[in-house]
């Protein structure tokens, strides 16, 4: 059984497996809830594992029904890494620059992903996405809108230049050093996060330090946060496929995020017909703790929408 506060109900956790696509990859993942629930696959952003989507907001998300599955994207946590792209500095200047050309695209990710429901034995998904998982989430529903029941796109864009742009400031964060030894990784991830995270709803610095810890652990790579970056620099502008979503669509952004600025969130809400836009005051570019039980209400009315 899985995690659970005095007083509330289990939720059966699996272990963690992995799933052998046909392209050759290994996605590691892991499921809460009963299966036969309705499923909902958690698609994480840009560098970071399946346990960026807490332990703790997945039973919350799987006590409201739901079978939720969380896994680490390629080039992530315990998933395929592809070392043999290399990717410098350079590649990403010119990619943020508009030119250059990235290993692994969007669509290849969320190809992956139908891969795994695939292996799981599941048809479609309500599909929840952040930031760049956000995006894959939206390239899900366009290019396998058969897949996805309801869509869920948290602090993300549809890819066009001129809404969700990136801070400056964070930019130069993205690029800094990383660190060379586990501590190091961990004391940085902690101070740069706060150039990110919500104002409004600040995380407490153990518990950045241990999520930082847990990343570095799983496998983390700084070659594969490259990798995401190009598929992330190098998107097409989605907006005009995001007019033919026909599922309901819930977006949510925060007024405060400098990695995505909230024009993005607005813009997909904007292409896709009948979405409905959460705009949360003071939220930057992560999912703070104290945000967990409205991100589960808005994900569970969306996929009542759905039935």
């Amino acid at each position: 059984m899985g995690p659970g506060q005095a007083g509330e109900e289990t939720v059966a956790v699996s272990d963690e497996l992995f799933a052998h696509l046909p392209n050759g990859l290994d996605l590691c993942h892991q499921t809460f809830g009963d299966p036969r629930d309705e499923p909902v696959l958690l698609v994480m952003g840009l560098g970071g594992p399946m346990t960026w989507w807490p332990e703790d907001f997945c039973a919350r998300l799987a006590r409201r029904g739901f079978h939720v599955i969380r896994f680490d994207n390629r080039d992530t946590g315990r998933s395929t890494k592809l070392r043999h792209h290399p990717v410098t500095r350079a590649d990403v200047i010119k990619a943020y620059l508009g030119r250059g050309t990235a290993p692994y695209g969007l669509d290849d990710l969320a190809d992956d992903a139908a891969a795994l429901l695939d292996h799981l034995g599941i048809e479609s998904a309500h599909v929840v996405g952040v930031s760049m998982g956000g995006m894959i989430a939206q390239t899900l529903a366009v290019d396998h809108a058969d897949r996805v029941r309801s869509l869920t796109s948290i602090m993300s864009t549809t890819g066009r230049r001129r809404v969700g742009w990136i801070h400056p400031l964070v930019m130069r964060t993205m690029l800094a050093p990383a660190g060379r030894t586990r501590p190091e990784y961990a004391e940085l991830s902690v101070r740069n996060g706060k150039v990110m995270a919500s104002p409004a709803f600040p995380t407490p610095d153990d518990v950045a330090y241990a999520r930082a810890l847990e990343t570095y652990d799983r496998g983390w790579i700084a070659s594969g946060v490259s990798r995401h970056m190009m598929a992330v620099l190098t998107q097409p502008d989605r907006t005009e496929r995001l007019g033919a979503v026909t599922v309901p669509t819930q977006v949510i952004h925060g007024t405060k995020d400098l990695l995505v600025h909230r024009s993005g969130g607005r813009a997909t809400a904007d292409a896709i017909r009948g979405a409905t836009l959460l705009e949360i005051a003071g939220m930057g570019h992560d999912l703070p703790a104290q945000l967990y039980d409205t991100f589960v209400d808005a994900i569970a009315a969306t996929a009542a929408r759905a039935r």
